[in-house]
């Protein structure tokens, strides 16, 4: 049980699902609250939302390990799981059932929300995972794109399934009001954040493992720009991040106000300081397991990102939520 587990990234798929969850109870359902509107997406289908992202993501992650045995062998023996404890066509069968079922659980959420842009969504990025095992990871920022976009999609999945229900339900009212722009503003934040982090997240992984793409040819930034410049691309991404953070922070949430000062904080102490200690982690690192000590902290930050969902569901008050 435990090879399965760590096969399909037990650790990731529950990050995604908390995500799933704050996302919609912690940002899209104060926003719609906001013009009076209660939660549209009931239990259920959130439940084949959330069923379909992480059945798909799972299967990402079995078709990734299936096409990286070669690599894996190189870069960490210890933690080969196919060939070791499953067999290859296990693999490829297992891959092939968690993708069947997370394809017709989206397209099922997407049926009962007539939105063909979802059903898109969750018929494509299958395929694109596909290829990004098979061929894209070994091309030059290809398949670090593809990734940062996957993760970007989470919170924008969210935003088209409770615009969808509100243009299902009230489609006459939905010409006059602002709500499918505010919840694309909102959750598209989120997934701009989920996007860059991942992309920083990606390529610190390249660093750790260029010893194995080297070995296989593979056209990773590291390998084509050597460390350092890799380094000096991560740290502009960094900074860029938390310009990105502080300039929406100053723009939007003056700090002399209430939630201003609340969201001052947290970005002070739960992701500036965090994204100043992986910089220094990422200039200290000079072997694998320093770039994996960094991309652990990336995730820390990333989580703390989603978080921030926190703050936004006190600063839209107007109907009541509760937290679990």
């Amino acid at each position: 049980m435990m090879p399965l587990l760590r096969l399909i990234r037990w650790q990731n798929l529950l990050f995604l699902a908390i995500l799933m969850f704050v996302m919609e109870r912690w940002v899209a359902v104060p926003v719609l609250g906001t013009y009076g509107f209660p939660e549209q997406l009931t239990w259920w289908l959130m439940l084949l939302l959330t069923a379909g992202v992480l059945l798909i993501a799972a299967g990402g992650y079995v078709i990734n390990d299936y096409f990286d045995v070669k690599i894996d062998r190189i870069n960490r023996p210890e933690r080969l799981i196919v060939t070791q404890s499953i067999s290859k066509e296990q693999t490829m069968l297992l891959f092939q059932v968690l993708t069947a079922l997370g394809v017709l659980s989206g397209l099922a959420a997407a049926w009962v929300l007539r939105d063909w842009t979802l059903a898109t969504v969750f018929i494509m990025v299958p395929g694109v995972l596909w290829f990004y095992s098979s061929s894209y990871k070994r091309q030059f920022l290809l398949g670090t794109f593809i990734v940062s976009f996957a993760s970007a999609l989470v919170p924008l999945i969210i935003a088209l399934a409770n615009v969808a229900c509100m243009q299902l339900k009230y489609p006459i009212v939905m010409d006059y009001l602002s709500i499918p722009h505010d919840l694309y503003l909102w959750l598209g934040g989120f997934a701009l954040f989920a996007f860059l982090t991942t992309f920083v997240r990606e390529l610190i992984k390249d660093l750790q493992d260029q010893m194995g793409d080297r070995e296989l040819e593979c056209h990773t930034l590291p390998i084509v720009l050597g460390e350092l410049g890799t380094k000096i691309i991560l740290t502009v991404l960094i900074l860029l991040i938390a310009a990105a953070l502080c300039w929406v922070n100053a723009r939007y949430l003056p700090y002399d106000t209430a939630w201003g000062s609340l969201s001052t904080r947290y970005l002070m102490f739960g992701l500036l300081t965090p994204l100043v200690c992986e910089l220094w982690l990422l200039w200290a690192a000079r072997i694998p397991s320093d770039y994996r000590n960094a991309q652990l902290l990336m995730k820390f930050i990333m989580f703390m990102g989603a978080m921030y969902s926190f703050v936004v569901l006190r600063m839209l008050p107007s109907v009541e939520i509760p937290l679990l």
